[in-house]
């Protein structure tokens, strides 16, 4: 299991000093949210060159890329180079944007649902192609097009490609072609991960992939409370704990992102996260033992 912060790129806040304690508590990932439409935010790919450089050990990625504001040969390019200065820190959280107006009012186009999920495919492709180390590059889609290429230089490490989809069709396409899926807690909570989980497996093994070599992340949108629960990822760190746990075993998360008020990173980091690893390799453990 993996455990890590999805971060807001509010430049009012110390993200920096964010990224550094996630990195100096152990987690795993920097999620970095791809926003650049919304007033006040800093840009995702800048903010993670900076935390890149500002940590040592935590991976790093966009949690998710902008896909309409971002095209894919030059995003390709522009996370290669940053896998490479940072020894391999970086994977690439991809998406088709959930934001259509702000998009629009960016300069982004505005495509329809299975418009944007061609686009999704394509750009998968686009990106691994950049990273194959090929020259003369060709690529004949209907959303992107290029000849005779040069790509970028390729990658430090193997880049996984995780795309952050809701819908069956969605789950289909990243069953098919990606290396994991992103889920917002907000957006496809426990009553309908199962469904997902189902769709993303029948995807993978109907184009004969291994379903379980796909990384499954969870963006935890809630808050740590005291007192009693107020639902869902709304408690104190025991109901964190309990619920974790039930979605890495119930539910076969692997990857968790804490998306709540970073003043309660410290609670998520050193009390949550070792009490969820330990209990999910009891449980774990037991049932082996059976």
């Amino acid at each position: 299991m993996r455990f890590g912060v999805s971060l807001a790129p509010d430049a009012s806040v110390p993200l920096v000093r964010i990224a550094q304690d996630a990195d100096r508590y152990g987690l795993d990932l920097l999620g970095v949210r791809d926003e650049p439409y919304r007033r006040g935010t800093a840009d995702a790919l800048a903010l993670m060159a900076t935390a890149l450089a500002a940590t040592s050990r935590i991976r790093v990625l966009p949690a998710v890329a902008c896909l309409p504001l971002r095209p894919p040969a030059v995003l390709a390019k522009t996370v290669a180079t940053l896998d490479l200065l940072s020894g391999g820190r970086v994977e690439l959280g991809l998406g088709a944007g959930r934001a259509p107006d702000g998009v629009d009012a960016y300069g982004g186009a505005r495509l329809g649902a299975a418009a944007a999920r061609r686009a999704l495919e394509e750009a998968v492709q686009v990106i691994r192609l950049h990273w194959s180390g090929q020259n003369g590059l060709r690529f004949g889609g209907e959303h992107y097009r290029f000849a005779a290429a040069q790509p970028g230089p390729p990658p430090a490490h193997q880049i996984g490609v995780w795309l952050g989809v809701t819908g069956p069709r969605g789950l289909d396409l990243a069953g098919r072609v990606a290396d994991g899926w992103i889920a917002p807690s907000s957006l496809v909570p426990p009553k309908r991960l199962a469904d997902g989980q189902r769709h993303l497996d029948q995807a993978a093994a109907a184009v004969g992939r291994d379903p379980g070599e796909l990384r499954r992340v969870y963006v935890l949108e809630g808050a740590i409370e005291g007192g009693d629960s107020r639902g869902f990822l709304h408690g104190p760190p025991r109901q964190w704990i309990y619920e974790l746990t039930e979605l890495a075993i119930g539910h076969r998360v692997d990857s968790f992102l804490y998306g709540g008020d970073p003043e309660h990173l410290p609670v998520f980091a050193l009390e949550i996260v070792p009490a969820v690893r330990e209990q999910v390799a009891r449980e774990r453990g037991a049932v082996f033992a059976t």
